[in-house]
């Protein structure tokens, strides 16, 4: 069964320096029938506006992952780690027992529009690490390309979680498509531009929530992640 959770229903709030769309409940949007998708508990597309962004703030006990779209993230945290992510790029942060971390817009004139994906771990109380890895274009067009995975197979960043997390970029008429195990789940998040899946339409924003489905056909054009879950 296929169904899609539209952009235009998502918790939406525009702060002026941070213009955010909350998937799922976070923070001041709250609605109990979208609380996450089995182990997948935050998608938010955020814009941060140039020069601006998030304070040094903490977590535990949560995988989160970053994934940029436009403009560039600087990242700092109490790990002592500093880096810049930039489109293509997926940073993953494993909070484990404590971390603090800000992350900042490194551009003074042009925004930044990031994906912040949150997973809850299989083991609560792990050491707090952070990994990053580019993927280019050429690496996810055309294809489902592994970004994330529980055991960090075919150069993805590893997550304390059984779940498999694949980028695409599909050009008109491009299809990708891929079986599922009966037991699992899938979510698709709409990057930009719009998809097909199985036949329904998802554009831009959009999430499509796939269970007891065999196989995926996905067809472009747009930029989307796949979820397949336990």
């Amino acid at each position: 069964m296929i169904t899609i959770r539209r952009s235009n229903e998502r918790g939406h709030f525009d702060h002026g320096w941070l213009n955010t769309y909350h998937t799922f409940s976070f923070d001041q949007y709250h609605d109990p029938r979208f609380m996450g998708f089995r182990n997948l508990r935050v998608i938010n597309e955020d814009f941060v506006a140039p020069g601006r962004g998030f304070p040094k703030h903490g977590h535990r006990d949560m995988e989160i992952i970053t994934y940029i779209l436009e403009g560039a993230l600087k990242h700092e945290d109490s790990m002592g780690t500093g880096s810049v992510i930039r489109p293509g790029d997926v940073q993953r942060m494993s909070a484990g027992t404590g971390v603090r971390h800000s992350e900042q817009n490194a551009s003074l004139s042009e925004r930044v529009h990031l994906l912040q994906i949150w997973i809850l771990p299989h083991t609560v109380d792990l050491e707090p690490s952070y990994e990053q890895k580019a993927f280019s274009e050429d690496d996810r067009r055309g294809q489902l390309r592994l970004i994330a995975s529980e055991d960090g197979r075919d150069g993805s960043v590893t997550v304390h979680q059984d779940v498999s997390l694949f980028a695409s970029i599909l050009d008109a008429e491009q299809e990708v498509t891929r079986e599922m195990e009966p037991t699992r789940y899938a979510w698709i998040q709409v990057a930009r531009g719009a998809i097909t899946v199985n036949g329904d339409k998802a554009e831009q924003g959009d999430g499509v929530v796939i269970t007891g489905e065999s196989q995926l056909t996905i067809n472009g054009p747009g930029e989307f992640l796949l979820f397949d879950l336990n």
